[in-house]
């Protein structure tokens, strides 16, 4: 009913409108944001049926019945003072005295007031003024105008309306970036081309992505690339640097000039984001280096050219300010300090001295893989101007109660009184479904606020973020869906709340409502169901992930689903510390509620041992338990089914898109239920770890059976509506299974391989039932060594007890996995290991696995194991994963965890980071993954999926 009241109330104001002019003013010589504000009110007055004249002061349209006055508050300060100044005066003289309003200092912030005439004035019905505090708050009060206008009537207004932004900065990112790899290139390394990016260079495509942007009230885009500076600007000194030709290289100028000019005038903030330390390829092929290297010393080579990059870069784009990225190509935190103190800021404020520039552009810098607070306690004495950023729930969206070390970081970047932005990255649990859940929105939006303190928000597209623009969608005619038109809630929830997160939740499923119902041209009764549909879907993939992921970051696929194997023995897959007590309520995992189950001592995480939650080391249960959590999500699963079903029978138009939208809503049920169903049979297949008992693992059989009639269900419906699952498509991407060269990205994929780990618990159970020589325990035997020709001054010895792997210090072997034994291991210092790293030179005639050992400590001196959450080159020799844990002791030193390396046939050149590690040898065996239990831990029972 509410619906069909507002829908006749909109056709006879439509029709009052028709006889309706009004004449918008504007000051003389106004600014481009107030003559901008001035033609984005008369686009959205025009679609409402008025005739609109835009005037300046003096020049007013006498025939118009309705006048709208725009203009902003210059200079706040000033106008607050000017304010006091009277209000002394008029006290001393006995007149009333207004409360002075400090609001007009809000920025962004404006003022409505409105007055109805009748016929009082010269045939004017009424006479509105918009004031913004600034031009971009005179913008977003012409836009809120507009709204009054159409819910009320032009002659109804309230008196005075007004309004400022919560957050400072709020605001979208694209990625200028592919799903795979280029061919000779590392990681985010993509030069900006017509070819790779056609959209790149389409000026309506930036039109319309700005006015998304003004429409939500956003203020920001931010661009992210590994290394644009070759694309955008030429050196003097290095001409060869350039990565494109001297046409692209003009188009990119043009396109850059209209972006920034055109997002100006918007009030929006324009931000190039950059990887540290990254060169062109040209500039590294010319002086024969990589074009990363994380472990690579900064040389005044790189400094240089880097220095000049950003000179340049600010000398042609002075209103575009800079994300810088310190991690993932860069060594230590002490790089990272001396890299922005002695590089980036020099080069910006050379960049400022060469334009006669005083003022300081934003520079904001990202807490991603660095000490974020020990460079800003560095860089500000140097340049004030500085914003921090840091991730949200990592790269994934898991909660609205964050808490853990994560949300320490972010208090204590947000206490260094720069602005501190929450950072809604990747959203690698989401995709590719649409999601747009306002209530989990609103309910975040205020965590960051009220839980890290952050007051600024920088939002990734909600999935595809690596495929812009484009979703991952399969459309009937062949033709690719934009994620502006698809995502279209994801930004205007996140735009809302991050504007003012306290709205009344009441009001908001009003508002909400009645939106949906606009889009589907349906009652605002079934909007309602479409609503209780995206918020009780909208769970799902949270909850899941936060209790059962091996990772928040890109490596995972969540709605891919997981294996058997990461369910019963996750921490083999390497479990990222700090995950778990950061991104959602306190909780148990499956291993650690089934251990509790039969008293026995939780599982360590045998990559980082000191990584415990001391709130789960008792012997009850803690918060949420996974049992719970999967019998939660089969019921959002079931409940966002039957309300979208429900709403399908009164939908009246975007027809397509709803069947889209309630495809996805079913394709959450059935993986709700495929990985519901899993998990409640791994809890079977743990209990017989505990117990022997083989009725357990008989139990989990039809659990899993059960689960793939729902995951080939899920196949069955995205085999036509879907491309692929995950927008990364490299090596990078390792759970559930390896995504290289472009595969296993679809869920029809993954199924042969869910049925397989079926089969082959079927196959161990009845082994296990019926014993023989097959399922005895099988010899473990060492690894040949590989025939290779080491180069430089390389000392080796024998991997046998007593051996010195180190030639500074007393330590020796006192024990090691069998695969091991007779290795030829390198000799080396441990003193020039913390120095300068350690370089590994050699060649073979055929392809050889080098197995490289980590310390499991997290103190400076040990080196740090590969972690592709920060270094994305961390899978260049498929070295992100341990192949032996708990593999070697070396007394007095930390137990050891073993990553392969792999080369092919050639001449190389290895640089392994900064810290004590050990170079076990060279092989060309099949290496056979396994925890070698010198740490005394429990064995594992993932060897029933194998």
């Amino acid at each position: 009913m509410r619906n069909i009241i507002a829908t006749i109330s909109l056709f006879m104001f439509s029709l009052f409108a028709m006889a309706e002019s009004v004449n918008i003013v504007i000051p003389k010589g106004a600014g481009n944001r107030v003559s901008y504000a001035a033609e984005y009110l008369q686009k959205k007055l025009q679609q409402q049926g008025f005739t609109v004249t835009v005037t300046t002061d003096g020049k007013e349209d006498k025939k118009a019945t309705h006048r709208i006055k725009l203009g902003m508050v210059t200079d706040a300060k000033a106008e607050l003072a000017a304010r006091e100044k009277q209000m002394k005066k008029d006290r001393r003289k006995g007149y009333p005295v207004e409360q002075i309003d400090s609001f007009i200092t809000k920025k962004e912030g404006f003022t409505i007031t409105s007055v109805t005439l009748g016929s009082k004035q010269r045939g004017l019905k009424a006479r509105i003024t918009v004031v913004g505090n600034d031009g971009t708050g005179c913008i977003y009060g012409c836009g809120e105008l507009a709204e009054q206008i159409k819910k009320h009537c032009i002659t109804d207004l309230p008196g005075q309306i007004k309004d400022a932004p919560e957050m400072v900065l709020r605001g979208g990112c694209i990625g200028v970036q592919k799903p795979y790899l280029l061919p000779g290139r590392m990681v985010y390394e993509y030069p900006y081309t017509p070819e790779l990016f056609p959209w790149f260079y389409d000026k309506q495509h930036w039109i319309d992505y700005l006015d998304m942007l003004v429409e939500n009230r956003m203020n920001s885009v931010y661009l992210w690339n590994g290394h644009p500076f070759a694309s955008l600007v030429k050196l003097k000194d290095y001409p060869f640097a350039v990565e494109v030709d001297d046409a692209t290289f003009e188009k990119n100028k043009e396109v850059f000039a209209f972006l920034t000019n055109e997002a100006d005038k918007r009030g929006i903030f324009v931000i190039q984001m950059f990887y540290n330390i990254l060169v062109s390829k040209p500039f590294a092929e010319h002086y024969g280096i990589k074009t990363q290297d994380r472990h690579r010393p900064i040389t005044p080579l790189i400094q240089d050219y880097t220095h000049k990059s950003i000179q340049a870069f600010i000398e042609n784009y002075p209103n575009v300010g800079l994300l810088v990225c310190l991690g993932e190509a860069m060594d230590t935190y002490e790089d990272d300090v001396e890299w922005m103190t002695k590089t980036i800021i020099p080069a910006v404020k050379d960049g400022l001295k060469t334009l006669g520039r005083t003022d300081e552009p934003p520079i904001l810098l990202r807490a991603h893989d660095t000490d974020c607070k020990m460079v800003m306690e560095a860089s500000l004495p140097l340049y004030k101007n500085l914003y921090t950023m840091n991730k949200y729930n990592g790269e994934s969206l898991t909660t609205y109660t964050p808490q853990g070390p994560w949300g320490e970081t972010h208090r204590a970047l947000a206490a260094l009184g720069s602005t501190h932005i929450a950072n809604v990255h990747i959203l690698a649990n989401l995709e590719p479904f649409r999601w747009s859940s306002p209530d989990f929105i609103q309910k975040t939006v205020n965590a960051m606020h009220n839980a890290h303190n952050a007051n600024a928000l920088h939002l990734y597209p909600q999935a595809s973020y690596w495929d812009w623009p484009y979703t991952a969608d399969k459309l009937a005619d062949g033709s690719r869906q934009k994620q502006l038109d698809r995502d279209w809630m994801w930004y205007s929830a996140w735009g809302r709340y991050a504007w003012n997160c306290h709205r009344d939740r009441n009001e908001e499923i009003v508002f909400w409502d009645d939106t949906l119902a606009n889009t589907y041209g349906t009652t605002a009764e079934n909007a309602a169901r479409i609503r209780e549909a995206l918020e009780e879907s909208g769970e799902i993939a949270p909850k899941l992930l936060r209790r059962f992921g091996i990772t928040e970051g890109n490596r995972q696929t969540l709605l891919l689903g997981m294996f058997c194997s990461q369910l019963v023995n996750p921490y083999k897959y390497t479990v990222y510390p700090g995950f778990y007590e950061s991104c959602g309520p306190d909780g148990e995992k499956l291993i650690e509620y089934v251990a509790k189950e039969h008293n026995a001592p939780l599982p360590i995480n045998t990559n980082f041992p000191d990584n415990i939650n001391p709130k789960l080391n008792v012997k009850e249960h803690v918060g949420e338990l996974p049992l719970d959590i999967v019998r939660q999500c089969m019921e959002h699963g079931d409940k966002a089914v039957k309300a979208i079903e429900a709403a399908s029978k009164n939908i009246g138009k975007n027809n397509a898109e709803f069947e889209r939208l309630k495809n996805d809503i079913h394709s959450y049920r059935e993986f709700a239920y495929a990985f519901g169903l899993k998990v409640r049979a791994c809890e079977h297949v743990l209990n017989y770890k505990y117990t022997n008992d083989i009725s357990e693992l008989d139990k989990a059989v039809p659990l899993l059976e059960e689960g793939l009639e729902h995951y080939r269900r899920l196949v069955a419906i995205t085999n036509k509506t879907y491309h692929y699952a995950n927008s990364m498509q490299t090596s990078m991407r390792r759970v559930p299974i390896a995504g290289d060269d472009g595969k296993m990205k679809h869920w029809s994929e993954l199924l042969p391989k869910y049925e397989e780990e079926l089969a082959n618990l079927k196959k161990n159970i009845a082994q296990l039932k019926s014993p023989s020589a097959d399922n005895q325990k099988k010899v473990i035997k060492p690894l040949r060594n590989a025939k290779v020709t080491l180069l430089g001054n390389a000392q080796t010895v024998k991997i046998e007890k007593g051996a010195k792997l180190f030639n500074d210090l007393d330590s020796v072997i006192t024990d090691y996995g069998k695969e091991l034994e007779g290795m030829q291991a390198y000799v080396f210092s441990s003193k020039a290991q913390r120095n300068d790293g350690t370089v590994v030179e050699f060649s073979c005639d055929k392809p050889v696995t080098l197995l490289v050992g980590y310390f499991r400590d997290d103190q400076r001196k040990y080196a740090r194991a590969p972690k592709l959450e920060i270094d994305a080159t961390a899978s260049e020799y498929g070295q992100q994963d341990p192949c032996f844990t708990s593999a070697l002791r070396i007394n007095g030193m930390p137990q050891v965890n073993v990553h392969p390396y792999n080369f092919a046939a050639g001449k190389h050149r290895l640089q392994l980071p900064k810290g004590f590690l050990v170079v076990l040898g060279y092989t060309s065996d099949k290496i056979n993954p396994r925890d070698a239990g010198l740490s005394g831990a429990d064995s594992s029972i993932d060897w029933l999926f194998y």
